[in-house]
């Protein structure tokens, strides 16, 4: 009964005149609210007393799943651990409270740490410069193709409008270059997983603007070729271009700069341990080699010669990307975290995120599928089970991880295989979680064998089971009227 009166809605918990507070009789007259503004239906709210309200909503979080509940093993997105001290310093009263366009002299802190985190930056990706200003990795990656198309421009070569982009490659990269108003041409990728280099090859031609790659690739595995790429891609005059979503495992060890990368962008949430989801806030900060500096986008933060430091715009920049400076809430947190860390404890990071991988994926590849017989870095895809009689798809193991308190891997992705279940375990978990998902995935493949219908029919402990995803995002319910007459 409890469980059932606490799994309502609020609004099935109200109750005509019931409230949890009082308000006084301020004495002042009432307000005459003009008639084209005032409410000609009372406004359908809830009446409920505080703790229902507070129990409602405590309820309803414990139901969410985060880096703060559980282990989080989403291959590609990395879910990494958000240090609390991060938010204690963007929370700082100094820093929270400022103003956007609040002048230069009176916020020299703020702008020293934004410059601070632009060269810390640079040296981590090898590169000249960055601007902070993109609001998320996919505008990261715009930002950056515009900048390649500024480039192309500046010399009169209008006719590279060609983007090359490997089918293992994130979505955001084809979608990013149309978005740019540029061609998308996708070149295949090999068994292993790594790009085809003599098929690219063929490709190159002058009207190729830029190769955007990922290294490690999407299946975890380090583009070994990188160096032929990158020189036969700068032969042809075209520039590469770095998807930083994969950095965390390369941190302190290998540099895209040091590769030949011409621009990349870094996913702050990725590697910098920044929050990840629920529609931001996001950061996809973007870096540039020498000779590229100029057309970054406006407003950019520089150091004067005098020490301090200024916001500049520049006439060869391609534009302005972010009303300000980009979201700086959160890369105070990034830098919060590269300072915390510092030098050695950041090659540390990568190091640690690769070995929880190759542990994971060493102590299943007897009952799952493993397509890609290599050392991986942070992360690797399983192709299903290995035994494939039962019928139990990733889908399937995906829910029963649901029942064993873990959220499941990113499954289905990347397309090379039929049934992609991507894991990356990040630095930041222990042997002892590492230990018990591999119990539970170990236990799943046993459960599939013997009782595949346990497995088939999961999740059984969580308060949705299987909803009609298609349906759900083709007609979602967003409002209480809808989903009270959707059950009458």
């Amino acid at each position: 009964m409890n469980k059932e009166y606490y799994g309502k809605l609020i609004f099935e918990l109200s109750r005509e005149g019931r409230s949890g507070a009082a308000i006084p009789d301020a004495g002042c007259p009432d307000a005459q609210i003009p008639a084209a503004l005032a409410r000609v239906h009372t406004p359908e709210l809830p009446q409920a007393d505080e703790p229902t309200v507070v129990r409602h909503y405590t309820n309803m979080s414990a139901n969410n799943f985060g880096v703060d509940t559980g282990f989080y093993p989403l291959g590609s997105c990395t879910m990494k651990y958000n240090p609390k001290i991060n938010e204690e310093m963007c929370s700082l009263p100094a820093m929270a409270s400022l103003h956007p366009h609040a002048p230069a002299e009176t916020t020299q802190g703020a702008l020293e740490a934004y410059w601070t985190l632009q060269r810390a930056l640079s040296e981590i990706g090898g590169m000249a410069e960055f601007t902070l200003n993109p609001f998320s990795g996919a505008h990261g990656e715009l930002t950056g193709l515009m900048v390649i198309r500024a480039y192309h421009d500046s010399w009169g070569d209008h006719a590279r409008t060609k983007v090359i982009v490997p089918d293992s490659a994130h979505g955001t990269n084809p979608a990013s270059a149309a978005v740019a108003g540029l061609k998308v041409v996708e070149v295949k990728s090999l068994p292993d997983g790594t790009v085809d280099a003599d098929a690219l090859e063929a490709m190159l031609d002058d009207s190729v603007a830029a190769v955007m790659m990922t290294n490690p690739n999407t299946a975890g595995i380090f583009e070994s070729n990188v160096a032929r790429i990158t020189d036969m891609v700068h032969r042809a005059g075209a520039l590469m271009y770095y998807d930083g979503a994969n950095l965390n495992p390369m941190l302190g060890i290998a540099r895209p700069g040091d590769m030949g990368f011409d621009v990349m962008h870094i996913n702050l949430h990725k590697t910098f341990s920044t929050p990840h989801g629920g529609g931001g806030p996001g950061s996809g900060p973007v870096g540039v080699r020498d000779g590229l500096e100029k057309f970054l986008p406006n407003p950019r933060v520089v150091k004067n010669s005098d020490g301090t430091f200024g916001i500049t715009a520049s006439g060869e920049a391609l534009g302005s990307i972010s009303a300000t400076l980009g979201n700086f809430a959160v890369q105070l947190r990034a830098l919060s975290y590269i300072l915390s860390l510092g030098k050695e404890g950041l090659a540390e990071a990568g190091l640690l995120a690769t070995l929880n991988a190759n542990y994971i994926k060493e102590s299943l590849r007897d009952l799952y599928k493993l397509p890609i017989d290599r050392v991986c870095k942070h992360e690797f895809v399983f192709d299903g089970l290995a035994d494939k009689n039962s019928g139990v798809t990733t889908l399937d193991i995906a829910k029963r991880l649901l029942d064993y308190g873990f959220h499941a891997p990113t499954i289905y992705f990347p397309l090379l295989f039929h049934e992609s279940l991507m894991i990356e375990p990040t630095e930041t978990e222990s042997k002892e979680t590492l230990d018990c998902f591999i119990k539970a995935m170990r236990d799943i493949a046993r459960e599939a064998a013997e009782n595949p219908e346990v497995v088939k029919t999961a999740p059984h402990t969580t308060p949705v089971s299987r909803p009609d995803d298609t349906a759900a995002a083709l007609n979602p319910t967003v409002t209480w009227k809808e989903l009270k007459n959707s059950a009458g």
